[in-house]
């Protein structure tokens, strides 16, 4: 997932990271004000050694909490290393790769993290919606850090690029309605082409290339 990114904005150029006390998640912050579920990539360190990205979900709260679907990569490094780098891209490419593909990297920051934060992980419940088991984890932080400042800009083409790696990653689960998918997913894809640009067309691309869509 190395991509070069027009930031959309001045690059204020990296910003020292802030740590916690000798507890750590007691008194770090998160790099960014979260309300309601703010989507994110989250890397996890394998087995493999080797940095897995994936995209993550953060709930707003005090703790933040996030969700794992099924036997994922995610779920299976946050068992076993009790935490992750949770990142804020702004890049749509990046996204798309990261919530539909196999992305391995050999550092757990990515080029295209505007923000990170290094958070401690644990599982407080767990369930089953249609065939597929949950969990649920707190998110603490251990450290973050602000990689570059941007004047924010708003891009419909990349919340329909969100859209549509949600609607893309239910093709072919038995709860869900594949025609109602579909047509998400092509009502996501005239969203792009109105008002998105080139990245968001490509990541668009991404979606098709990931998916059975």
């Amino acid at each position: 997932m190395s991509e070069d990114r027009d930031a959309g904005g001045k690059d204020a150029g990296p910003v020292e990271a802030t740590t916690g006390g000798e507890n750590g998640a007691d008194t770090a912050e998160w790099p960014v004000e979260l309300s309601g579920v703010t989507e994110s990539v989250v890397t996890t360190l394998g087995p493999n050694g080797l940095w897995n990205a994936a995209a993550l979900g953060l709930r707003a709260g005090d703790p933040v909490t996030a969700r794992t679907w099924g036997n994922t990569r995610t779920r299976r490094n946050f068992h076993r290393q009790g935490e992750g780098y949770v990142q804020f891209v702004d890049d749509p490419v990046a996204f798309a790769d990261a919530a539909l593909s196999i992305v391995e990297r050999a550092e757990p920051v990515l080029e295209s993290s505007c923000a990170w934060t290094r958070v401690a992980v644990e599982r407080v419940d767990t369930g089953t919606s249609g065939e597929t088991d949950w969990e649920a984890w707190t998110l603490r932080p251990l450290e973050s850090a602000v990689e570059r400042e941007t004047v924010p800009t708003i891009d419909r083409g990349f919340g329909a690029v969100v859209e549509a790696t949600v609607a893309a990653s239910r093709l072919g689960v038995a709860e869900y309605d594949e025609g109602e998918l579909r047509d998400r997913l092509a009502y996501c894809a005239s969203v792009v082409e109105r008002a998105g640009g080139p990245r968001e067309r490509e990541a668009l691309e991404r979606v098709r290339e990931h998916s059975s869509w």
